[in-house]
């Protein structure tokens, strides 16, 4: 895990930190929602459908911070120097593989 401090660079999302808050609380309610349905033993399928449509909004979420990052963090690094940008490429390319991951 990356090691930061708080103040020393701006995250290239907090443009739409609002927006990205707000689609998590989304998935919270969904993750809710499905310890419910559980809860309430619902139909295996409808609570697979919510499964689906609560890994499509993470991804959603994941492609978006990836996008931010390459267009902020990646091209502020270049900028700076080949080795930071090279830090930076190699950090999304393990998140990347993370996140591809099966």
């Amino acid at each position: 895990m990356s090691e930061h401090v708080a103040g020393e660079h701006q995250h290239g999302y907090i443009q739409r930190k609002d927006d990205y808050l707000r689609r998590l609380r989304r998935i919270e309610g969904q993750a809710r929602g499905l310890q419910r349905m559980v809860e309430e033993e619902q139909y295996c399928i409808d609570i697979l459908t919510q499964v689906a449509a609560m890994t499509k909004a993470l991804q959603a979420v994941s492609l978006g911070l990836v996008e931010e990052h390459l267009a902020h963090c990646v091209v502020d690094a270049a900028r700076a120097s080949d080795e930071a940008a090279q830090e930076k490429i190699s950090e999304a390319v393990e998140a990347i593989a993370r996140l591809v991951k099966s």
